[in-house]
C-alpha cells in the first residue's frame, strides 16, 4: 500500500499552535494529534483533525494565485459564527480563526464535526424512497429557515449589498468567466447575452425581502442527521451574502434537476416517482410552502443558476490548469461548463 502524500504545511507548527490557542480559549486538546484531508471537495482545503476524543475541521484558502474574491474564509467562520450563537439554523459550531500565513500557509479556520452522512450524489444512494421524500422535504424547510432568518438581528446588516443584487452577480461572475474560461463557448456566450436583457426582477432599493444567501446550497454540503432524515449541518459558506434567496433555489436546481448521475451527482433522467425523488415543480413548492415570502422562481432564476454554475466549473478547470486545486477530480468536473452553458441556454430560451 503507497503511503499517503505528504500534507502542504507542517503538522507540528499546526499541533503546537492549536493546542496553544486551545489552552487559551480554557480548552486544553488531550492525546496525540492526527489529521487528515478530506476528500471530495473543489473547494477549500479541509481536513479533520483529532486530539483523543475531541474532534474538529480544519477549513484554509487554497495555495497560490486565486480569483479575487474567492476562498473567502473569513466570511465563512463569521456566518458560522453568527448562526450558531443565534439562530437554530444547523451548522457547525466555529471555534477560532487565524488570518496569518504562518501556521497553514494560508489563512484558516477550526470548527467541530458534526456526525452525520454526507451524500455526494442528489439521489441520496442507500435510503429506501420514503427516506428520501422526508429528506427532501426536510432541506426545503430548512433553505426556507434559513431565509427567514433577519440578517441585522444576528450582526450580519453588513454582510451583504442586497438592493441590485441579480445585476451585481451577473457582473460579478461574468467577469469570473472571463477570468476562467479556457477559449470562447458559442453556448455561454448566448446565454451571456440572454442573461444581460432577462436577469430575474431584482430586489427593492430598500432591500426588502432580502436574505442570507448560502450561495452553494446543495445536497452535497449538508449533512443528514446518522439515522434520521433531517438535516443537522450546512456545510461551505464561503460564497454566502445578503440578496435574493431565489438565487439558492436556482443554485439547487442547477445542480440537482440539471445534472445527471455522472454529472456530478444529479437526478437527471431519474425515475422520481419509484425513487422516491421529488420533481424540480415538487420540491419547488415544497420551499414554497415553507416559506415566509411568496416570491415566484422564474425561467430566469432557473437559467441564471446554470449560468453561475457553469461558471463555477470554469473556475475549477482554471484551478486544475494552474495547479491548486482542492479535489484530484477538478479537470473533469471543469468540462461540465459547457455542458452547464448549453443546458442553461436551452432553460432559457426554451429549446431542447
Amino acid at each position: 500500500m503507497s503511503e499517503a502524500p505528504p500534507l502542504p504545511f507542517d503538522v507540528a507548527t499546526l499541533e503546537r499552535f492549536l493546542r496553544e490557542r486551545f489552552a487559551a480559549l480554557g480548552e486544553p486538546l488531550d492525546g496525540a494529534m492526527t489529521i487528515t484531508p478530506v476528500a471530495g471537495g473543489q473547494s477549500n482545503p479541509t481536513f479533520f483533525v483529532t486530539f483523543g476524543e475531541r474532534r474538529l475541521v480544519l477549513r484554509k484558502r487554497p495555495p497560490g494565485t486565486l480569483l479575487p474574491s474567492a476562498h473567502a474564509v473569513d466570511r465563512e467562520f463569521r456566518v458560522l459564527d453568527a448562526l450558531s450563537r443565534h439562530t437554530a439554523i444547523p451548522v457547525p459550531r466555529p471555534l477560532l480563526f487565524h488570518a496569518g500565513e504562518e501556521v497553514v500557509g494560508t489563512a484558516f479556520y477550526v470548527m467541530e464535526r458534526v456526525d452525520g452522512r454526507v451524500f455526494h450524489a442528489s439521489a441520496l444512494p442507500g435510503l429506501a424512497a420514503d427516506e428520501r421524500r422526508a429528506v427532501y422535504a426536510n432541506v426545503a424547510r430548512t433553505l426556507a429557515a434559513l431565509h427567514a432568518v433577519d440578517p441585522a438581528a444576528i450582526g450580519l446588516g453588513d454582510y451583504g449589498r442586497p438592493a441590485g443584487y441579480f445585476a451585481r452577480q451577473f457582473a460579478r461572475w461574468r467577469g469570473q468567466w472571463e477570468l476562467s474560461k479556457d477559449g470562447d463557448d458559442p453556448a455561454m456566450t448566448a446565454l451571456i447575452e440572454w442573461l444581460a436583457d432577462n436577469l430575474p426582477p431584482d430586489l427593492p432599493a430598500d432591500g426588502g425581502h432580502a436574505a442570507l444567501v448560502h450561495g452553494d446550497f446543495r445536497i452535497g454540503n449538508l449533512i443528514v442527521h446518522p439515522t434520521e432524515p433531517r438535516v443537522v449541518a450546512l456545510l461551505d459558506w464561503e460564497l454566502s451574502t445578503l440578496g435574493d434567496p431565489m438565487a439558492d433555489l436556482a443554485h439547487l436546481v442547477s445542480f440537482t434537476w440539471y445534472m445527471t448521475d455522472d454529472e456530478y451527482g444529479g437526478v437527471m433522467q431519474r425515475d422520481f416517482a419509484a425513487e422516491g425523488l421529488p420533481t424540480e415543480a415538487e420540491f419547488l413548492q415544497l420551499y414554497a410552502d415553507a416559506a415566509s415570502s411568496a416570491a415566484a422562481f422564474t425561467p430566469a432564476h432557473r437559467a441564471f443558476g446554470l449560468f453561475r454554475t457553469a461558471v463555477i466549473f470554469a473556475g475549477i478547470a482554471a484551478r486544475a490548469r494552474a495547479g491548486n486545486a482542492a479535489a484530484g477530480n477538478a479537470a473533469q468536473v471543469g468540462r461540465l461548463a459547457a455542458v452547464l452553458a448549453r443546458r442553461g441556454l436551452a432553460a432559457a430560451t426554451g429549446a431542447g
